[in-house]
């Protein structure tokens, strides 16, 4: 859910911002804060790179985040005092704005949440800049480059002990993280039973913490369990017969809770199928979890694969679900960057062997590479882009995670649409 300085300086609770916010804000004169900013013009599509925007959008992302919104005159005093006509506003000017805060700035400023409100005559767009933690973000004019920084209604120019002071919260960020992304990751593969076959070991954790920082219901954990599974067969949109996927062994229904976290425990517990035992979890911090036994799976010919082989398949759709619970989450609770780890622990004292089939030839045709070990993939995934990049994380990240086998192709998992 989205809670902005407008919901917050309105009074009004977490939710979507809506044409009766910025009504509301002209009625009582709202006034700018470090974090909102009221503009009357949109940026002009032929310089949007060269114009202020990519300064606004740094000053607030340097900030902790803010929303601006293009539409409204302020009254010379940093109040809003009436709304004005922004224009037509379709997708390829999104495209124009989206691509200023990308390549204008650096590092870009990811997952700006933009939005048209408004009919003819009083269109408006909101733009909501992201929380960071990869400031401090520069913005350059040929052979110059400056931090711009929100101070009130107003931006200014960091000096060069706030950049100081900012780049080194950064590097301590990043350390922090990768410690708690580890110590989540060893949590998550700690009793499982590695010598008998292989384990994919799928964490992530958000760079920020959640925008909603209250403690996870129930019925919030299984809506998200349920969300991460409908995303993650959106994304397997190619099935495989030999295929399994990790949340339809847990049970999503019944999560249960434990120490900050709902976790939706393994229900193949029969003698037959246990290889397909699988765990997941959601953690109110925004970190999700997959632990599945990948394998010694079974095939559709009627037999098993011993335990340290492995059908490349079996890895897409437990990408597929970490993906979707990263999706699910991030829809419900605000979170928008995540330091992804996935590993696959064996401990056997045979190699590991990833299989495929390939597609272009004949269906018989498998190849198999040994691996002495595994090396953990790691990923940044931008959980709030839009749906075809997301999709593009998606199918980005599988690829990595077979290609440590010699697999160039995935099966279940089409290129994302270049169109």
């Amino acid at each position: 859910m989205s809670f902005t300085a407008l919901h917050r300086l309105l009074g009004n609770p977490p939710g979507p911002i809506t044409d009766e916010f910025i009504d509301e804000a002209v009625k009582v004169k709202l006034a700018e804060t470090t974090d909102l900013d009221w503009k009357a013009k949109l940026p002009e599509t032929k310089s949007v790179a060269t114009s202020e925007f990519p300064k606004d959008i740094a000053a607030m992302a340097n900030s902790g985040g803010g929303v601006i919104v293009y539409g409204v005159k302020d009254s010379g005093e940093a109040e809003a005092a009436e709304r004005c006509d922004v224009g037509d506003f379709g997708d390829s000017q999104e495209t124009l704005l989206r691509r200023a805060a990308i390549s204008a700035i650096t590092p870009p400023v990811f997952g700006l949440d933009i939005r048209p409100l408004g009919q003819d005559g009083c269109r408006c767009v909101v733009v909501v800049v992201p929380a960071t933690v990869d400031g401090p973000h520069l913005v350059y004019r040929n052979e110059y480059f400056g931090a711009p920084i929100r101070n009130g209604a107003h931006t200014v120019w960091m000096k060069e002990p706030e950049i100081e002071r900012m780049y080194r919260a950064r590097f301590d960020e990043r350390r922090h993280s990768n410690e708690a992304l580890i110590n989540l990751y060893n949590e998550t593969a700690v009793g499982r039973d590695t010598a008998a076959r292989a384990w994919l070991i799928a964490v992530a954790h958000p760079r920020l913490p959640a925008t909603d920082q209250t403690r996870l219901t129930n019925e919030e954990a299984r809506g998200i369990f349920k969300a991460g599974r409908e995303y993650a067969f959106k994304y397997a949109n190619f099935p495989d017969s030999g295929s399994t996927h990790p949340l339809d062994t847990v049970n999503r229904d019944r999560p249960g809770i434990a120490r900050r976290r709902w976790v939706a425990a393994n229900t193949a517990t029969a003698d037959g199928l246990r290889w397909r035992e699988a765990w997941a979890s959601v953690h109110d911090d925004g970190s999700v979890t997959i632990a599945a036994a990948i394998g010694g799976h079974r095939r559709p010919e009627d037999y098993y694969l011993l335990g340290h082989e492995i059908d490349s398949a079996a890895i897409e759709c437990s990408i597929t679900d970490i993906m979707g619970l990263i999706r699910a989450v991030s829809k419900r609770r605000g979170t928008s960057e995540y330091e992804v780890r996935i590993g696959i622990e064996w401990a056997g004292e045979t190699p590991l062997i990833i299989q495929t089939v390939n597609l272009l030839t004949l269906p018989e045709t498998r190849w198999s590479l040994p691996l002495e070990q595994y090396v953990p993939i790691l990923a940044t995934v931008i959980a709030n882009a839009d749906s075809l990049s997301f999709y593009r994380q998606v199918h980005d990240l599988a690829r990595d995670c077979v290609n440590q086998g010699g697999i160039e192709f995935l099966r279940t998992i089409r290129p994302p649409d270049q169109d």
